[in-house]
């Protein structure tokens, strides 16, 4: 066990030294691309697109209604925990690319019904990869917890860097919350994630390839979400039972 502990602790030091990188010139060059297409839209078109996707998701990770059904589990091995958590994330993958092939075979309008449909399997992922790790999704602070490692996963270099360094010291930090979602930077969040997403996701609008690129790419999308979220639980796990 101790061993499979000084494993993960030396794969979480490798995953943050690769976070913290400097960008490269390629992702410098498609940051400022997209900075630039950024900038030749209107206000009120990002504003109209920052409301639709704070709504979307408060409604999924907010909503008083939405709870996975599985307890917070206790008393488990790590090594336990992560093989479950791995199984999630292989089925998760295989559903979320399920959806993007069909999706994608149907064309623009149902292309664009698959962004709702993604962040809802996301989320729900989320929630079970916390309550495997022991952590109860009931409480708020969880919840933002869960929408940090959305952010981390779908940012820029940078922007990712940013939220890292916001995730440190988690536990600590609870009593300077924010009180509500409102308070949550919701521009920054929905810019970052659909930049990213466009750049993934653009060639599942074409047609006829549009049914294996919605495929493959919501395969990989969730797939890095999981190991994004696996390391993030890990900072505070490995922490607690030092």
């Amino acid at each position: 066990m101790q061993r499979y502990e000084e494993q993960v602790s030396y794969e979480l030091q490798f995953w943050k030294m690769e976070l913290m990188k400097k960008p490269s010139l390629l992702g410098n060059l498609a940051t400022k691309v997209q900075t630039k297409i950024n900038s030749y839209i209107p206000t009120k078109v990002h504003s109209a697109i920052t409301t639709a996707i704070k709504q979307m998701v408060k409604a999924v990770l907010f909503g008083s209604t939405y709870t996975t059904s599985a307890m917070p589990a206790i008393d488990m091995s790590l090594i336990h925990r992560e093989a479950l958590v791995k199984a999630k994330i292989e089925s998760y993958s295989k559903t979320g690319a399920a959806e993007g092939g069909i999706t994608g075979a149907g064309g623009f309008l149902m292309s664009m019904a698959d962004f709702p449909i993604l962040i809802g399997i996301k989320i729900k992922m989320l929630f079970e990869i916390a309550s495997l790790y022991g952590f109860d999704v009931k409480d708020y602070r969880e919840r933002l917890y869960i929408l940090h490692i959305f952010q981390l996963a779908f940012s820029s270099q940078i922007g990712t860097q940013n939220v890292f360094k916001q995730m440190q010291n988690w536990d600590e930090k609870l009593i300077v919350l924010p009180e509500s979602a409102d308070q949550f930077d919701w521009q920054t969040f929905q810019q970052e994630y659909r930049d990213y997403i466009d750049l993934a996701k653009m060639a599942q609008l074409l047609p006829v390839v549009g049914a294996a690129v919605g495929a493959v790419a919501n395969y990989k999308l969730i797939q890095k979400l999981g190991k994004t979220a696996m390391m993030a639980y890990r900072l505070r796990v490995l922490k607690s039972e030092k």
